[in-house]
C-alpha cells in the first residue's frame, strides 16, 4: 500500500514570507486557505490576509465578464500573452459554473488556455462559483489581494457569465470590460442599463474572416448607443473596440485604452476613492453574509425558525411578525 505523505501545515508567517516572495506554490495554498469554510482555516487566513494588507493595492485590476460562447478564456489567453510580451506580470482568476445538484465545478480553464498557463509571467487559478451570486467566487476578493501581495502587475478576473445579477466583479475591480458578440441578434438589444453603465469598455469579439464587416458594424452601433446613456461623476465615456484573439488583433488598442482610463482616474484622484467605496461594500456584504451564517449556525435559532416556518405556512403569522420574532430572539442572545 502506498503511503501519501501529508503536506506540513503551514504558519502564518510562513505563508506571508512565501506570498511576498512569489511562491506559486505557497500563493496557491494561500488561496486554497482563504476559500476554505473550517473555522481554524478562516482564523489563520484572516491572520496572513492582516499581514498582508500593506502589500496590496499594487496590481491593475481588470474584470472580464460576457454572454456565453463570447470567447472569454480564448480572449483571455490572447491578450495574457499580449500583456507577457510587454513584461507585465498577471494573476488570471477564472470562475467556473458550480453543480446546483451536485456543487461541483470543472475547474477547467488551465486546460482551455494552455498556452498561458505556460507562460513563467502568467499565473491561472480557476475557483468554482459555489452558491455566490454575481459570476464570482466568495472570496475572489482576498483571492485578488493575495495575487497583489505576490507582486503581479495585473489581476484579471474572468466572471461565469453576463446577466442581470452578474456585476459583483464590478464592486473589486478597476476596470470592467464587456465582451460582447456580433451577429446574434439585433445587437440593440443588448444594451441593458444594469450592465452596460458599468461597463469602461465594450469589446466586440471575433472580428476576423467573414464577421470583420459585422464586427465593425457592431462597434459603431453600440457606440452610437452609449453617447445616449448620460455621463457619470467621472467624466469617463466608455470605449467600444474589437478584436480577435485567433489573430491576436485588438489587444494592443484594449491595453491602450485601459491605460488611459487609469490615468484619468488616478489624475482626478477617482481610482482611489473607488477603492476605497468597493472595500466598504465588501465589508457591508461580509457583515450581512457572516451574520446569516451566525443565525442559520445556532441551534435555538434553527428550531425557533421551524417553529415560524410552519405559523407562516398556516396563514396563522404574517411574514413581517414572523421576521421581527426571529430578529428580536437573535439579537437578544
Amino acid at each position: 500500500m502506498i503511503k501519501i505523505k501529508k503536506r506540513r501545515a503551514l504558519t502564518a508567517p510562513e505563508y506571508v514570507e512565501g506570498v511576498l516572495r512569489g511562491d506559486r506554490v505557497i500563493l496557491s495554498r494561500a488561496i486554497t486557505l482563504v476559500e476554505s469554510t473550517r473555522k481554524q482555516d478562516r482564523l489563520l487566513a484572516e491572520e496572513v490576509l492582516e499581514k498582508l494588507m500593506p502589500h496590496t493595492g499594487g496590481s491593475l485590476r481588470v474584470g472580464v465578464t460576457g454572454v456565453p460562447g463570447v470567447g472569454k478564456s480564448t480572449f483571455l489567453e490572447s491578450f495574457g500573452m499580449f500583456l507577457a510580451k510587454k513584461e507585465k506580470s498577471l494573476a488570471v482568476l477564472t470562475i467556473d459554473p458550480s453543480s446546483q445538484k451536485t456543487k461541483g465545478s470543472i475547474l477547467g480553464d488551465k486546460t482551455r488556455m494552455e498556452i498561458l498557463a505556460n507562460e513563467p509571467l502568467a499565473y491561472i487559478r480557476p475557483s468554482p462559483s459555489g452558491k455566490s451570486l454575481g459570476g464570482v467566487h466568495e472570496k475572489t476578493r482576498e483571492t485578488m489581494l493575495l495575487c497583489e501581495a505576490a507582486g503581479f502587475d495585473v489581476v484579471l478576473i474572468e466572471t461565469v457569465g453576463v446577466g442581470q445579477s452578474e456585476v459583483a466583479v464590478e464592486g473589486m475591480v478597476d476596470f470592467f470590460l464587456l465582451l460582447m458578440l456580433a451577429g446574434a441578434g439585433d445587437e440593440l438589444q443588448g444594451i441593458k442599463r444594469g450592465i452596460m453603465e458599468i461597463a469602461d469598455a465594450l469589446v466586440i469579439t471575433k472580428a476576423d474572416g467573414d464577421n470583420v464587416t459585422k464586427s465593425e458594424m457592431a462597434r459603431r452601433q453600440y457606440q452610437n448607443a452609449l453617447h445616449l446613456f448620460p455621463p457619470n461623476e467621472t467624466e469617463w465615456y466608455p470605449k467600444v473596440l474589437k478584436c480577435s484573439s485567433l489573430e491576436e488583433t485588438g489587444m494592443k488598442e484594449i491595453w491602450d485604452v485601459i491605460m488611459e482610463f487609469e490615468e484619468h482616474m488616478r489624475s482626478r484622484g477617482f481610482l482611489q476613492s473607488k477603492r476605497s467605496d468597493q472595500s466598504l461594500r465588501w465589508l457591508r456584504e461580509s457583515l450581512n453574509n457572516h451574520l446569516l451564517e451566525r443565525f442559520y449556525e445556532d441551534e435555538q435559532m434553527r428550531y425557533l425558525l421551524s417553529d415560524v416556518e410552519k405559523a407562516v405556512s398556516k396563514n396563522q403569522v404574517p411574514v413581517s411578525a414572523g421576521v421581527r420574532r426571529l430578529i428580536d430572539a437573535f439579537a437578544g442572545q
